[in-house]
């Protein structure tokens, strides 16, 4: 068992922080908003992720797991998780103003030989920095280590605790060692490698993963007017092993606090070397252009969406998390309202987050009322409650069945047997509602 803080209790930092208490470490978790802290120390987490809440519960009950604002309270831990934000800047550089204040906060406060983990993600060369920040500031040795996380949003713990893979990066032969010991109980392979390898691990892990949606968001657009079908497509690209299946789902572009703002770091920090990194340029272009897709869909549809009744199915950027980070959500909504359009949007978790977004859309209390009444529907996020909603809802609840899948949610079969207008992403448009004759390409 070892001793260890983590100063960040966001997605990240909370998790992470919660896994290792589980697996039996003694853990103080610290972040300055008060706020936060009080309702950890309850008990409660500040944010959505499946399963976090009893396994905080649980820890704290068994006295491996506390929360404080204090950090004086953590000044005996031998090891120290650094998981604060790194923000985007104006120009995609990553704003790295938090981790240099926490990491003036633990050299004040140490009062022993340490080894300090950055969680966060930092641009190469940004350890390196840290630990000579930290050591001219205290008398004890500091060890630095770049350990990057590969967490989803929404299957966070399960990615903790089954991960494929944690990557341990210092040029300190004990720093790795320790951290090797404090991840042992997961048993999960473990990579070590220096410093500068291991931070640009999780760009190069990001952009990658963002070039494959964006990668096959662009074969979808070419399948829509040559009349193929993308999930066919798709299925039979992944069956090749070296390309596989995963990040091949036609949609409406990727969010959240990762892909975005790593694609433009990456980018930028590329430029900082003198290297145009255009591949990654084009991927960020081919997002931004996905996210506005379903409004093209509809004016091209409707023409002009001035007092179309609309209805917005999901909210947050992925199913399993209330977070609203660079979601299509945002910019979808944003330019309906500016094209005149009356906007209602349901989501099962992210609704109060939303409210802060977007005063002027009406936000129901259940699925079936967000649909009552609409003209034309949305789906932006593939929550299961909408996938297993029974199609013919739309036709009974709707002023005319028109839906607009920015996820693909139904299979196109299905779509058919009803009476319905149906656009999708990739795929032929359905279409035989009482306003509408189509049945070809959209």
């Amino acid at each position: 068992m070892k001793k260890i803080a983590v100063v960040g209790t966001g997605y990240v930092g909370l998790v992470t922080g919660v896994g290792l208490s589980h697996i039996g470490h003694e853990v103080t978790c610290l972040d300055i908003d008060p706020v936060k802290i009080d309702l950890l120390q309850k008990g409660c987490s500040p944010i959505y992720e499946e399963s976090l809440e009893p396994m905080i519960q649980e820890n704290q009950k068994q006295k491996r797991l506390s929360f404080t604002s204090k950090y004086e309270d953590i000044q005996d831990a031998e090891i120290v998780l650094i998981a604060v934000g790194t923000p985007q800047q104006p120009d995609g550089s990553a704003n790295l103003t938090y981790i240099f204040q926490a990491a003036d906060r633990i050299a004040k406060t140490i009062n022993q030989e340490v080894t300090v983990v950055v969680k966060s993600t930092v641009p190469v060369g940004t350890c390196q920095r840290l630990r000579n920040y930290i050591q001219d500031r205290t008398p004890f040795s500091v060890q630095m280590v770049s350990n990057p996380e590969f967490l989803r949003e929404g299957n966070a713990l399960k990615d903790l605790f089954e991960g494929d893979r944690i990557v341990i990066g210092s040029d300190n032969p004990e720093a790795i060692q320790k951290v090797m010991e404090m991840y042992a109980p997961f048993d999960i392979p473990m990579m070590t490698t220096d410093l500068a390898s291991a931070e640009m691990i999780k760009y190069a892990s990001n952009a990658f993963l963002a070039t494959k949606i964006s990668f096959i968001n662009e074969i979808s657009s070419i399948c829509e007017k040559v009349g193929a079908n993308v999930e066919a497509v798709a299925k039979g690209m992944g069956m090749d092993r070296r390309i596989g299946s995963s990040f091949l789902q036609a949609g409406i572009g990727y969010g959240g606090s990762c892909f975005p703002k790593d694609t433009k770091a990456l980018v930028q920090m590329a430029g900082n070397v003198k290297h145009q990194f255009d591949l990654l340029e084009s991927v960020i272009h081919v997002n931004n252009k996905q996210q506005n897709k379903l409004v093209d869909q509809m004016k091209e549809r409707f023409g002009s969406l001035v007092g179309k009744r609309i209805t917005i199915l999901g909210l947050a950027f992925k199913p399993g998390t209330d977070d609203l980070r660079e979601a299509a959500s945002l910019v979808i909504i944003d330019r309906l309202l500016r094209e005149g359009a009356l906007i209602t949007a349901y989501d099962p978790v992210a609704m109060p987050i939303a409210k802060e977004h977007f005063p002027a859309v009406t936000f129901p209390a259940n699925v079936k009322e967000a649909l009552t009444g609409a003209e034309l529907a949305a789906i932006v996020t593939e929550w299961e409650e909408f996938k297993e909603l029974p199609l013919d809802l739309y036709e009974e609840l709707m002023e005319e069945a028109i839906l607009f899948d920015g996820r693909n949610c139904y299979s196109l079969e299905e779509v058919m047997e009803q009476n319905m207008e149906y656009y999708s992403v990739g795929r032929p448009a359905v279409g035989h509602t009482k306003s509408a004759t189509l049945t070809h390409e959209a």
